[in-house]
């Protein structure tokens, strides 16, 4: 009586996934990248001028808004994130999962056509400030909201279609500090690479949606997108308190719902709280601290160009993919070994590492770390720690659990993640106020 399922043609339906995770953390990971052209935009002009014929660094003429833009973009970014994580939640009874992401799309679709279209707009640094900000909560809203909705929809598929899905987000930084580098090498100004530069993300994401609007017309996803409708009407009433079939099921379980969330939080506190610190360390230290670093080599005409998206962003993105890639074929420690928890809290040593590289300006603390070899050995051991270490809670989160505890586990565990970005994003104000 069991029907087989079609074979998913060509992967058609992986690489769908893999570009919808792709576009899922593209949006954020492009206006992180691209620092260098926002904080151009919002230099003070009487600054500039009666700085121009003096040697010194370019930081100690910064003006307020140029010098906060880091830590404003992430804490706008993390906390509209943590919430409209928990909203989804909720989103998904009301709001049917086909609006859900075509609606997020062309949402965030809309914001990088208007962000290439102010590239070309001249701008007072402050207004330029505020609807930047305004910008990057929406893409962060949205984008949490078609995160959410894209691993609902990967449930109802084989368990391998997570794996596309997480390839697809890890390669989004990449990607982004991969265009802006060609973006830089094309040899245009600074405003003329940043408007191919969103130009470049404007067409990712029109394809992505372009791929979720196929996604429908293949034979392996509609065959299970039919099971599971199937499957639904079954689910809802065995969790509906008023339907006359709660007399098939013991009186007990139904009550047990109401305290299962806790029940599994028990089981699962040291992995959740582990994945929630990973994030508070990387998210207080990247990009806050790590975009500030200046070169200090002599040659500023070509490296110094070039020594953030590579070093930093190019770096910590391809080390991240690299680290959460390995969990594939290794995963030590164990999940019972207090060594995770440890390797974890080592992690803080990164801080005070980054801190005395030369971010700049600084007020505070001198210069320890000068040659930019360090900065490039820490944002290396860095970012594998964070992808590697953030990836085994992850899959060890619900392995914690009983198998029809899982789904809420891994809810639970992106809910502290969510949270580690956001209080992660709070921290980086007072890491670089240190500095």
């Amino acid at each position: 009586m069991a029907v087989t399922s079609p074979k998913d043609k060509y992967f058609g339906v992986w690489l769908i996934f893999f570009l919808l995770g792709l576009g899922t953390l593209l949006p954020w990971n492009f206006f992180m990248t691209a620092t260098m052209y926002f904080t151009s935009r919002l230099k003070d002009s009487s600054l500039v001028n009666s700085s121009a014929n003096q040697t010194e660094a370019e930081g100690e003429h910064r003006s307020i808004l140029e010098a906060k833009f880091n830590n404003v973009m992430t804490l706008c970014a993390m906390l509209p994130l943590l919430l409209c994580t928990c909203l989804n939640s909720f989103l998904h009874t009301l709001i049917s999962q086909h609006l859900r992401v075509v609606g997020s799309l062309l949402v965030i679709l809309f914001v990088f056509i208007i962000t290439s279209v102010l590239v070309k707009v001249p701008l007072e640094p402050l207004p330029f400030f505020y609807i930047t900000m305004v910008k990057i909560v929406i893409i962060n809203s949205f984008g949490a909201v078609l995160q959410g909705s894209l691993f609902g929809m990967a449930g109802f598929l084989p368990a391998s279609y997570t794996t596309p899905i997480m390839s697809g987000q890890g390669l989004a930084g990449t990607f982004a500090a991969f265009a802006m580098i060609c973006a830089i090498t094309s040899g245009s100004e600074l405003h003329n690479a940043a408007f191919g530069y969103f130009i470049t993300a404007c067409f990712v994401i029109f394809l992505s949606l372009l791929s979720y609007i196929l996604l429908p017309k293949l034979e392996f996803f509609r065959f299970y997108q039919d099971r599971n409708r199937k499957q639904r009407p079954d689910e809802q009433n065995s969790v509906n308190l008023m339907n006359t079939e709660r007399k098939e099921e013991p009186a007990g379980q139904a009550r047990q719902q109401n305290i299962s969330m806790v029940k599994i939080f028990k089981k699962i506190w040291l992995l959740a709280l582990s994945v929630c610190f990973t994030f508070t360390v990387t998210i207080g230290t990247f990009p806050a601290i790590t975009a500030d670093t200046k070169s200090t080599i002599d040659d500023r005409d070509s490296w110094d160009l070039y020594f953030i998206p590579v070093s930093c962003f190019l770096l910590f993105n391809l080390c991240d993919w690299g680290g959460r890639s390995l969990t594939a074929v290794c995963m030590w420690p164990q999940k019972e070994s207090l060594l995770l928890p440890v390797f974890i809290l080592c992690r803080l040593v990164f801080i005070p590492l980054f801190m005395l590289c030369n971010v700049q300006p600084r007020l505070h603390l001198p210069v320890f770390f000068h040659h930019d070899g360090f900065f490039i050995v820490f944002m290396i051991f860095f970012a594998f720690s964070n992808g590697y270490l953030a990836s085994l809670c992850m899959c060890y989160g619900p392995k914690n659990v009983l198998p029809h505890e899982a789904e809420t586990a891994g809810a639970i565990m992106a809910f502290f993640l969510s949270l580690g970005l956001a209080l992660g994003a709070a921290l980086s104000f007072l890491i670089r106020a240190l500095v």
